[in-house]
């Protein structure tokens, strides 16, 4: 079977991104087992509760969700086993110095084949405060306004305010 090009996503954690301050993004491998990967074509996983961990110089992937795969026997995997992470030594060592500086974690962003291969794009993050929350949501709210008023005034119409 030839190998697919391009990147197809999988699963996505919306509310990281609501949840987080992203500081800076990675891209790791995972190692999977063979029934892991055809749940993952399959185009079912969960990211809600998963985050990483650095221990003994290794990322470790923990709570991610990948259904059994139906089609499998007694070679099945456990839904919420913990994955380890492939990246580069030099990324490990920053992502050690950052944890440890306390106030960041490492949460999973998506989950997606790359050119045939099963990646996760890591996010470094710091916790949002709820007033940070109700900031972002009002900023949101603002810009889609703004668009809207100006698609409007394009488009030859009255604004609402008239």
């Amino acid at each position: 079977m030839a190998r697919e090009n391009g990147t197809k996503l999988i699963a996505q954690n919306k509310k990281a991104r609501h949840d987080y301050h992203i500081e800076a993004t990675y891209e790791a491998g995972i190692v999977l087992t063979g029934t892991e990967v055809k749940a993952l074509r399959a185009g079912r996983a969960s990211l809600v509760d998963g985050f990483a961990q650095v221990t003994n110089g290794e990322v470790w992937l923990h709570n991610v969700h990948i259904p059994e795969y139906s089609q499998g026997t007694w070679t099945n995997h456990a839904p919420r086993r913990t994955r380890k992470l492939l990246l580069r030594k030099d990324e490990i060592s920053k992502l050690i110095g950052k944890t440890k500086e306390g106030g960041l974690t490492l949460v999973p962003l998506s989950l997606y084949f790359k050119n045939g291969y099963a990646k996760i794009e890591l996010a470094l993050a710091r916790g949002k405060k709820s007033y940070d929350k109700r900031q972002t949501i009002a900023e949101r709210d603002a810009k889609r306004e703004t668009a809207r008023e100006l698609g409007r005034r394009l488009k030859g119409r009255p604004s609402r305010s008239d």
